[in-house]
């Protein structure tokens, strides 16, 4: 039986699923990446970031498209035209999202704010903390969205002011120079930046990876559209431990009334992402970029690691106060603790929907205990960081680089798939216009290229 195409809520109601995906980018791109690139090489890379965001704001923008027709994740759709791709979404969350830089980077600013040298126990910790979290919300995507708001609201405007304070006139010029391609000495990229740390700031420039997917979820999750139908998980320690969940969506009369509160919906959504994800974010990367480099920028220790967050607390303590330094190391240990929180919620629900699918798919049914195999998801990603940290495998910045490398190439993978799928999936009337599905191929070329650009610069 069909359902109503519900009108759309008000915007101040709607504020929430982009703060989610603009938390995953926070401790990768925003945090380390971006910040590392310009204390090593100044601010005429801060078109690139730019970019990026732009290029994600789009890429969300069709996701969300899908479910907001759909009542469903993309993952769904995806399973009905192509049976191959939950095993494709599977391996390629588990294998870039499972190594653990940016909790790692979290317990090694946390270590050094304390005076601790062997940061990987510190960072074991985090990691079970996080299960615990995730494991004791009542619905775990409530649990993430206070979370979230609660840390981008008080971070974000702590870096802002420090900013503001710690650079002068001149600095805003030599990031308004960046924006544009400007660089001191150099147009675009400097000579000797290592395009792998480049292009996987550049698809952190937000989220990045298959955790773009993850907001099909969350919008179902908030309730847009027809997601209004949709389930949520539930907490693995509340009483509704097997909770049977039907991941299709609805169906609905195809009429002027649907029709009206589509792009009533898609208007309010696209403002609502612009605000949170693109400005917030934009502003977040060029204010810790700038951070970064009045703080920084010249100092040989840079190129080791994330030690430039280290030298930047040190930095704020001396011309502010020394608390204030220990204050903004603390600040981003938390923040990147946040990130690690919501990307390891996000590949979960990847890794768990799609299992789900194959499983509804073997045994013919419509409804799955889709809260149970989240938490084996989370815990098993919990358990290989674990593993990993005591094998010695732990340097941030290496860790961090190579996911992000792994998770430009499943971003040229879903971009391709993501336009497929919403052109023959969707009534026509609710299809991308011809300019954007112009603007996307450009976007999947573009990841598909610089793919095979920075394998091969590895390679040789």
């Amino acid at each position: 039986m069909s359902k109503l195409f519900p009108p759309p809520l008000s915007l101040r109601k709607l504020i929430g699923p982009s703060f989610l995906i603009l938390a995953l980018g926070l401790g990768s791109g925003e945090v380390i990446l971006w910040p590392y690139l310009a204390s090593n090489y100044g601010l005429g890379i801060a078109w690139g970031a730019l970019i990026g965001i732009t290029f994600q704001y789009f890429i969300n923008m069709e996701i969300e498209r899908y479910a907001l027709v759909k009542g469903e994740s993309v993952f769904v759709g995806f399973t009905k035209k192509w049976s191959w791709t939950p095993y494709w979404f599977i391996l390629s969350t588990f294998v870039g999202f499972g190594l653990p830089g940016i909790i790692a980077a979290s317990a090694k600013v946390f270590s050094a704010m304390v005076g601790v040298e062997d940061f990987r126990f510190i960072a074991i910790l985090f990691l079970l903390l996080i299960g615990f979290i995730l494991s004791a919300g009542k619905t775990v995507y409530g649990l993430m969205e206070r979370l979230t708001k609660i840390v981008i609201l008080c971070g974000v405007p702590f870096i802002f002011l420090l900013a503001i304070v710690l650079s002068d006139p001149q600095d805003w010029f030599i990031l308004g120079r960046g924006i544009l391609g400007i660089g001191e000495g150099y147009r675009f990229l400097p000579e000797g930046i290592i395009l792998a740390t480049f292009f996987g700031a550049f698809a952190y420039s937000g989220a990045g990876g298959n955790l773009n997917l993850t907001q099909s979820i969350y919008v179902k999750e908030e309730g847009y559209g027809m997601g209004k139908y949709a389930q949520k998980i539930s907490g693995l320690f509340k009483h509704q431990t097997v909770q049977e969940m039907k991941l299709e969506g609805e169906t609905f009369p195809m009429n002027a009334e649907a029709k009206k509160n589509f792009f009533g919906w898609w208007r309010k959504i696209s403002l609502e992402h612009a605000l949170v994800f693109w400005f917030v974010g934009a502003l977040s990367i060029f204010l810790l970029m700038l951070l970064s480099f009045v703080t920084s920028f010249g100092n040989p220790e840079n190129a080791q690691g994330i030690s430039f967050v280290i030298t930047e607390g040190a930095a704020i303590g001396s011309r502010i106060f020394p608390w204030v330094g220990t204050l903004f190391l603390l600040v981003v240990s938390i923040m990147l603790f946040q990130t690690q929180l919501g990307v390891m919620d996000s590949t979960s629900r990847i890794m768990a929907e799609n299992a789900a699918l194959l499983i509804m798919k073997h045994k013919r049914t419509q409804t799955i205990a889709l809260s149970k195999i989240y938490f084996s998801f989370l815990w098993a990603q919990i358990a290989f960081g674990i593993l990993l940290f005591l094998l010695g495998i732990s340097e941030p910045k290496t860790l961090i680089v190579l996911g992000a490398c792994l998770n430009a190439v499943a971003m040229f993978v879903h971009v391709g798939l993501v336009q497929v799928l919403n052109h023959h999936a969707l009534p026509k009337v609710f299809r991308p216009r011809v300019w954007r599905k112009i603007l996307l191929a450009g976007i999947f070329l573009f990841f598909g290229v610089f793919s095979a650009i920075v394998f091969i610069d590895q390679l040789f």
